[in-house]
């Protein structure tokens, strides 16, 4: 019998000659170039002139442990320092910085510093290049090299003079209206260097992630989304990720890119995975540091690694505890103040899922529901999966151990809801554990006494004064666990005086109930009208971020113990409510027969109709049919349970997964309060003059525009905008720029820090 054999290994290089580099790596070079194998693989290449390639290979094998950096330096005959001072420069600028430097004069022997003075003295009037060297007599070639020498040196001078120490550190100087700043000349989209030798090691296993590095280009679509970086620091996202997840298995993309670029491409209005083949993956990686963008299956099958962690409502919990303990404009509000709702996510698939009322489309459909949570501003916290059919009322109960985690304190937490969360049993639940009720009142209540009615003021976030009329008073709430014992809770209500619906006009009241009795009535009224924020977080993010999408389409069987609630239940309790009215109406007819038959007809002094047993029968036989018919009716209710296990009321029906959705969700929530961010500094910190009712249109034409991304300087990445189409819009822009360098905000996983600037627009033109 023969005996089977493994697969001999493939030898560690392909070329006999190859020189070993510890285990898996050998090395061969000789006057054409050389050539870097990993277990067996071409990895590296490069030609005998390509010496930046050279040593680009040789610092990607030792930042890849492929090989201890000690053998690496020896195989490339160079010392550890050496190989140091050549990752130093990649990590600073670029592959180019690998470059050496070319041999001969510094520059061209008729570029003396006046000439170089007097090209930049007259390109700053506007002239083009051409009509500059036409002027001091040199080629258009050397103009560019003078003004690209003079850019160094400024940027190389010293900062010590006065004016310097003033001005913050990474603001930058403004250039002023007609003047043209003197900016380094960037390839425009060159061709993104591959990384080729990176990859291979991410397929065999020697790369944990590949780390962003940044090439000189210019005009490069979607540049503006380098603005969100700082806002989307501010939410936590990367970090909050980093702790719940740890990292993702090792390869090319890691944590850091799959979220961020889910988040830029939400940004930029494609929020679904699908929306990554919308976008030109070299254009979308440059924003990440990375030759390409991942694509459609790269991004799912990361998603599903993170979703088979199943600690996607642990990375909702801990974006909510950063959110509530974030600090800045309003900061001290946040915890103190939350609104809660549901959103009922429809479906159109063809897998069993149970059936919800959706008040937006206003009648029932197959959906799951969700249970979401927002701050005083209306931006998401908090969101969980409710069970199928759950009502607001059982989730608010279930919510609440959850958002004192949240919170991270004892304080108390003003929760407002709608009129779904209706339950006195749970007021006084919250009131209990520290949480205060906002709400509406439920049910016909009777009117106030107008001369209960005050004025109460409220002055808004914008300065404005609101008026309102308001009645505050005491109400007795009945507990429905305990109608036998009578036992009641008082809870405080305000009531208020609007118009009548419908166009008869008119007036009516309504109710607000309150278990905060020290909260001024003016504020409580004013907050129960901010309730409509989250209304509006809804539709915002329904529109540009996808809000409503289900991402995954896997679903699993549902609970076949869990028990529903029993339609046949309502049924026969909708027979019991007919059986009730039909005994009442047979009633007052049978009361009606009974009276005609006793009163004497009209001109009569006396009635002399004898009622006998079998007329009072005769007349009452409808009766006894009706009473009948109600009392077998509620027996037949009585009977019917309740409740009924899901798997004898609808077999096979299944439930949508959670995990995927979940991560979606935390990164829409991550993106749209990132675009809130950036749309409140619009409002604050520029002088745009439409920004109240233009800042997010604004916002999304910034994030479209296109750019230079310039890494030349050691320790920074400046993102140089190309101008808008009107100054206005230029100039706000601007002013967004120099607020967000002021965050000093460093590019994830890299030691740069990200500085913006807008072109003027006559050096955009002969860029």
């Amino acid at each position: 019998m023969a005996v089977m054999t493994a697969q001999p290994p493939l030898p560690v290089a392909m070329v006999a000659a190859a020189v070993p580099v510890g285990l898996a790596v050998s090395l061969v070079e000789g006057v054409d170039g050389g050539e870097v194998y990993i277990r067996g693989q071409l990895t590296f290449s490069w030609d005998a002139p390509d010496v930046a390639a050279r040593r680009w290979a040789a610092v990607t094998l030792a930042g890849m442990r492929a090989a201890s950096v000690t053998k690496v330096a020896a195989a490339f005959s160079v010392s550890v320092g050496t190989l140091w001072m050549w990752g130093q420069l990649l990590a600073e600028g670029g592959v180019a910085a690998l470059a050496p430097e070319k041999r001969g004069p510094k520059a061209p022997s008729r570029l003396s510093g006046d000439v170089v003075a007097r090209i930049v003295e007259l390109r700053a009037t506007g002239m083009s290049q051409q009509a500059v060297g036409d002027a001091v007599g040199v080629s258009e070639f050397s103009v560019r090299r003078a003004l690209k020498t003079a850019a160094t040196q400024n940027s190389a001078a010293p900062r010590n003079t006065q004016a310097h120490q003033d001005a913050p550190e990474l603001s930058g100087p403004v250039p002023a209206r007609g003047t043209v700043a003197v900016q380094p000349e960037l390839p425009v989209l060159p061709t993104p260097v591959p990384r080729t030798g990176e990859r291979s090691a991410a397929r065999a296993g020697l790369l944990a992630e590949a780390a962003p590095m940044f090439a000189p280009a210019a005009r490069v679509p979607h540049a503006g989304l380098f603005l969100a970086l700082p806002a989307l620091e501010t939410t936590g996202l990367l970090t909050c990720s980093k702790d719940v997840f740890g990292a993702l298995p090792d390869g090319f993309y890691g944590l850091n890119s799959i979220l961020i670029d889910a988040v830029v491409r939400a940004l930029a209005g494609e929020s679904r995975t699908e929306g990554a083949t919308r976008f030109n993956p070299q254009n979308l990686g440059r924003v990440l540091g990375l030759d390409r963008a991942p694509e459609v299956k790269t991004i799912r099958r990361r998603i599903n690694e993170l979703a088979q962690t199943g600690k996607a409502q642990e990375l909702i919990a801990a974006l909510a505890k950063h959110h509530l303990t974030a600090t800045g404009p309003g900061g001290e509000d946040l915890a103190a103040i939350l609104y809660v709702d549901g959103n009922v996510r429809a479906y159109q698939g063809t897998k069993r899922i149970g059936k919800l009322y959706s008040t937006r489309l206003k009648f029932p459909v197959p959906a799951t529901e969700e249970t979401w949570v927002t701050d005083a501003h209306g931006s998401p916290v908090f969101v969980v999966m409710a069970e199928p059919g759950a009502s607001l009322a059982g989730e608010l109960r279930n919510l609440l151990p959850e958002l004192r985690k949240a919170v991270g304190d004892d304080r108390r937490v003003l929760v407002g809801f709608d009129r779904g969360g209706w339950s006195p049993a749970l007021f006084k639940h919250m009131d209990e554990n520290g949480f205060d009720v906002l709400t509406w009142r439920k049910g016909t209540t009777p009117d106030i006494g107008e001369e209960l009615f005050t004025e109460v003021t409220r002055t808004d976030e914008h300065g404005e004064e609101k008026t309102w009329s308001v009645a505050d008073t005491l109400v007795d709430l009945a507990l429905p666990t305990t109608k036998k014992t009578g036992e009641m809770y008082q809870i405080r209500q305000l009531s208020r005086i609007v118009p009548a619906k419908g166009k008869g006009g008119g007036t009516r009241q309504i109710h607000i109930l309150t278990t905060d009795k020290e909260l001024p009535a003016g504020e409580a009224v004013w907050r129960m009208g901010n309730r409509w924020r989250q209304e509006n977080q809804f539709r915002y993010a329904r529109m540009h971020f996808d809000l409503d999408s289900h991402d995954s389409y896997a679903s699993s069987d549902d609970d076949d113990k869990r028990l529903v609630p029993n339609p046949a239940k309502k049924k026969s309790y909708q027979k019991v409510l007919t059986a009730k009215k039909h005994h009442a109406e047979v009633a007052a007819d049978v009361d009606a027969a009974l009276t005609a038959l006793r009163t004497a007809p009209a001109g009569a002094k006396e009635l002399k109709v004898v009622v006998t047993s079998t007329m009072h029968n005769t007349i009452t036989k409808p009766l006894w049919k009706a009473e009948k018919a109600l009392i077998e009716a509620e027996k037949a209710h009585k009977k019917i349970p309740a409740k009924i296990m899901l798997g004898k009321l609808s077999p096979g029906q299944q439930v949508l997964d959670t995990e995927v959705k979940l991560i979606h969700t935390g990164i829409r929530m991550a993106a749209y309060n990132t675009a809130m961010t950036i749309a409140r500094e619009i409002r604050t910190n520029t002088g745009y003059a439409k920004a109240s009712n233009e800042a997010h249109a604004l916002m999304r034409q910034a994030f479209d525009q296109s750019g230079d991304i310039d890494p030349t300087e050691p320790g920074h990445l400046t993102i140089r905008l190309d101008p808008l189409p009107t100054r206005a819009k230029t100039d706000a822009i601007a002013e967004l720029c120099q607020h967000l360098t002021a965050t000093k905000t460093r590019y994830p996983g890299t030691n740069q820090i990200l500085r913006y600037e807008v072109k003027d627009k006559t050096s955009s033109r002969n860029n």
